[in-house]
Parts: C-alpha cells; sequence; structure tokens
C-alpha cells in the first residue's frame, strides 16, 4: 500500500522512496470506486484499466440495486487472490500459447425483488472452464453466502476462498494437464474413473467418506480428485497470504515463501492455532477450520513444487 502525492491534473505520484513513479488511478478507480490500483501513465495520460481490471470480462448489471456494491466486493477478492499469485510469481497471461484467464462476474435473473434460483439455463453456477472464470455475484452477498454455508454445511466459505479454488482449476490446466499427471493421479487420483459428472452424483447423493478429515482439506474435496486438487490449492494460496501477512504485520517473523514445505507448514500450523483462538474470543469462524494430515501434507508439497517449478 502506498500514499499517493497530486502531481497535476489526473496524475499522481508514488510516495515510496526510490520510486516516485508519475501513475494514473485505474478507470475502475477513478470513476467507479471499485478499485483501488494504479497505471503508469501512457503518452496522453488517459485512464486506462489496471492489470486486475482488465481481465473482468463481465460485470453485473449495474442498474440493479446493490450490484455495483457486489462488484467492489469481487473485485476486492480478486486482486487479493492476484497478489498472492503475484507472490508465486505465478503467471496468468497468455503469451506462448498459454491458457487466457478472465473472468464474469453474473446474476440469476431477478423478477421483482426476488432472487429465482432457475434450473437450466437461467441460474448462473460459480466455476472454471477454458481459463474463463465465472462468479455468481449472490456471492458477495453475506447474506445469501452465509445462508448457502449452513445449507452445504461447510466449515468456511468466503468470497476470497471461490477466487482461490477456481484458480486452482485454472493451475490444473496450466500446470498438470498433459505434464504431471502421473504425479498428480498417484497423490489425488484418478480423474478419469470415475468421471466428473459420475463422481458428482455420488457425492451429493452419499456424502463425503467418513474418514475424509484425514485425506481431504475439506468435505468437497473429497468428490472428485480435480475438486481436491482445487480445495488444496486454495489452503496453499491461504497459507502463502496468512504467512505473508501475519510477517508484515510483525505477528511472525518474515517467511520466505520458497523454504521447504514442512517449515511453512509448520510456522502456519502455530499461526492457525492463535488466529482460531483470537477468533472464538470473539465468537467468529475459525479462520483455519482444516487439519493439515500427514497425507494432505503430501499434496500441499505437490503443489508447492509445482509452483516453484513453473
Amino acid at each position: 500500500m502506498t500514499a499517493l502525492d497530486p502531481s497535476g491534473g489526473d496524475t499522481v505520484q508514488c510516495s515510496c522512496t526510490g520510486c516516485r513513479s508519475t501513475i494514473v488511478k485505474c478507470k475502475n478507480y477513478a470513476f467507479e470506486k471499485v478499485c483501488n490500483w494504479c497505471v503508469t501513465t501512457d503518452s496522453d495520460g488517459q485512464n486506462q484499466l489496471c492489470r486486475s481490471c482488465e481481465l473482468t470480462n463481465v460485470i453485473p448489471d449495474l442498474s440493479v440495486e446493490g450490484n455495483k456494491q457486489r462488484w467492489a466486493k469481487l473485485e476486492e477478492a480478486k486482486r487479493r487472490m492476484l497478489y498472492t499469485l503475484d507472490l508465486l510469481n505465478l503467471s496468468f497471461d497468455s503469451q506462448n500459447g498459454q491458457l487466457p484467464l478472465s473472468f464474469e462476474f453474473k446474476g440469476d435473473p431477478i423478477v421483482g425483488h426476488n432472487w429465482h434460483h432457475l434450473a437450466g439455463g437461467g441460474q448462473v453456477f460459480t466455476g472454471h472452464a477454458n481459463g474463463v472464470i465465472t462468479i455468481n455475484i449472490q456471492e458477495a452477498d453475506s447474506v445469501q453466502r452465509e445462508q448457502t454455508r449452513i445449507q452445504m454445511g461447510e466449515d468456511l466459505r468466503t468470497l476470497v476462498g471461490h477466487f482461490r479454488h477456481e484458480i486452482g482449476h485454472y493451475y490444473w490446466e496450466r500446470l498438470v494437464a498433459g505434464r504431471s499427471e502421473s504425479e498428480f493421479v498417484s497423490l489425488f487420483g484418478d480423474h478419469t474413473n470415475p468421471g466428473y459428472a459420475e463422481a458428482k452424483d455420488a457425492y451429493y447423493a452419499n456424502g463425503p467418506a467418513v474418514d475424509w478429515e484425514q485425506h481431504y482439506v475439506t468435505k468437497y474435496a473429497s468428490m472428485h480428485p480435480w475438486e481436491d486438487f482445487a480445495e488444496t490449492f486454495a489452503a496453499y494460496q491461504d497459507i502463502i497470504s496468512m504467512l505473508d501477512t501475519a510477517g508484515h504485520v510483525g505477528l511472525i517473523e518474515p517467511v520466505d515463501l520458497t523454504a521447504q514445505t514442512s517449515s511453512l507448514i509448520s510456522t502456519y500450523q502455530r499461526l492457525g492455532m492463535a488466529v482460531n483462538e483470537l477468533n472464538r474470543e470473539m465468537g467468529l469462524l475459525d479462520p483455519v477450520p482444516f487439519v493439515l494430515t500427514g497425507a494432505i501434507n503430501q499434496k500441499v508439497d505437490f503443489i508447492h513444487a509445482l509452483v516453484r517449478g513453473a
């Protein structure tokens, strides 16, 4: 975070010593107030979208009351996720034939003042397909999201968590498919047998395995190897982002994020126990709701190696 010093017209100057770059607010920062990132000035000094906002191809219908606030929350969560990807030096550009990344923020059809969950083509499903991450904007509504969390029996459901999960599917395509699939299968299971649709039906019919806590970070991770990877990838980002922030605010000593997985997990476990207890003192949910078992640690180590290799 940096203060912005006015430098005339629409431009501002970075206040960081040694930088002092002349920059301009992202267009969505200057005019929509849904962003807080800046860009370097071009030759004519016109506002343009930052590297986060330019990834969003579809925004909510702003004529609907409350949608601008939902859009702002979605963009904030996305920026946090992208910041973590930058920490990990993970590319999400489309150079050299890589899968391009984009986001679509959509809402279910509205009749009057009621949200209608429609079967078939009407309902918007949060998910990933071919580099496009779609988020149902209801997830930016804290009441709707909490109701869904309880209905689904989830320990934790957050907006940034959705982004971290769906980006896991994106990086499975970029880092695992056709590259590390045999290693993936040995840890997460065969993603071709049973197929995804069959596994999904079985999960919602029968629920997770009785001993899922020993092998998966969440119940949902036990549905199919793809979901296991995405949930574990999200947990890995949780570990990295919390260690980074805790180091910056002085809760722990700064952590080398390229260290061995065992070192990162050990520090994270101590931090997790502390922040869980602090939340419990306030009657809040545990921010670290999962236990990192040996089987889960092996999966996290696989992802850590993937990231370092990339």
